[in-house]
């Protein structure tokens, strides 16, 4: 009996129920639709820092799903920079950290180009720039080999491993690929959002490079959302979604990859999962909405680069409490000049100190007065 999907004889021929899926597919286009019009009312300056929120956040979390960590702040920056945006100061960015934001932005911005073997292949070299994985070297912008054996997904300590997926052989993966394309770019018409959960399990089923599968498939399914929104701008992110539900779609790529075919299962986990980056791309909304009530409240405020770069991380969503040492951290200033920025901002009411002092002095931003907003 067959193990995995792809050992069946009918693969790559996936079956669902579409009478069970047609309700909650109707309710996700619709919210769908629905915040795409919403964003569209926003003026110009707003959509922008959405979209610079998002693509953001969709860089990092995608990464985080592999166990990667990228700098917030230079994601940012090669971002604004790929897309014309003046965000002030630019954080200096590593060729790995471009290479990631140019694999998503030409999936997403470039939406309607083709997808064909030489630009994987390129999303591939951008992702592994010096040819490693790590401290490994890997085949990077070509097929896997399979060299050392077979690739598998494994989980648990050296001798004791776990196989959860063992992938296609590398020597069926030219003719995998062709049939994966050709119906991505030209198969049998499917609803939008559909075609995008398949093409997300189909590609990382035939697991084709050697690391970075499962941020391709990810890019890969963003660039068919693109495409069924007909834009651009992206105000949502599916991969922060996908990171606070890591072990379930790990556990639901497992359960559809060991079946009979049928991935029913999967496409309801996906347009769930859908749904709720939807849901989050409210709270987006309403971040950025309240950053530029800010800024509008403070429009007279003389602030240096210093300063507006660190209000903006507190408005971005600061993690734990802002000291004089963190303020000289993320400025790479001394210790004096955080103080005496600091202060500034306490003068101009800005900042407030927060309860407590001595050594455990923190400061918060603010209340903006209900006749600012």
């Amino acid at each position: 009996m067959p193990t995995y999907i792809h050992q069946l004889a009918d693969w790559p021929a996936l079956r669902w129920s579409s009478e069970k899926l047609e309700e909650r597919l109707g309710a996700v286009r619709h919210r769908q639709g629905r915040l795409l019009a919403r964003m569209e009312r926003l003026g110009f300056q707003l959509r922008a820092e959405a979209v610079l929120h998002t693509l953001t956040e969709d860089v990092v979390k995608s990464s985080e799903i592999e166990g990667e960590v990228l700098d917030k702040d230079q994601v940012r920056s090669s971002i604004a920079r790929r897309l014309g945006m003046d965000i002030g100061a630019l954080t200096p960015v590593e060729r790995h950290v471009d290479g990631v934001v140019e694999m998503m932005l030409d999936a997403t911005q470039n939406y309607v180009q083709p997808l064909t073997e030489e630009r994987l292949f390129g999303w591939h070299a951008a992702l592994f720039p010096t040819g490693r994985s790590g401290m490994s070297r890997i085949t990077v912008g070509a097929w896997r080999q399979d060299a050392d054996g077979p690739m598998q997904v494994v989980s648990g300590p050296i001798g004791r491993e776990k196989v959860h997926y063992q992938a296609l052989a590398a020597d069926t993966l030219a003719a995998e690929m062709r049939a994966f394309l050709e119906w991505f770019e030209a198969g049998p018409p499917v609803d939008p959002v559909i075609k995008a959960a398949l093409a997300h399990l189909w590609f990382v089923t035939i697991h084709p490079f050697e690391d970075g599968n499962g941020r391709i498939a990810r890019a890969i399914g963003d660039m068919a959302l693109a495409r069924a929104e007909q834009s651009t701008q992206r105000f949502y992110s599916l991969s922060a979604q996908i990171r606070i539900e890591r072990r379930a779609y790990y556990d639901i790529l497992e359960f559809t990859q060991k079946g009979d075919g049928d991935v029913t299962a999967w496409l309801t986990w996906f347009l769930d999962c859908l749904d709720r980056a939807f849901a989050g791309a409210e709270i987006i909304l309403g971040s950025v909405l309240a950053k530029a009530s800010f800024w509008e409240a403070h429009a007279d405020a003389a602030l240096n680069d210093r300063q507006r770069k660190v209000i903006n991380r507190l408005l971005d969503g600061f993690e734990g409490k802002l000291s004089t040492s963190k303020w000289a951290a993320l400025t790479k200033s001394s210790q004096d000049t955080a103080l005496r920025d600091i202060d500034a901002l306490v003068r101009l009411g800005i900042l407030v100190k927060d309860p407590g002092g001595g050594r455990s002095t923190s400061y918060s931003l603010a209340e903006i007065p209900d006749s600012a907003t």
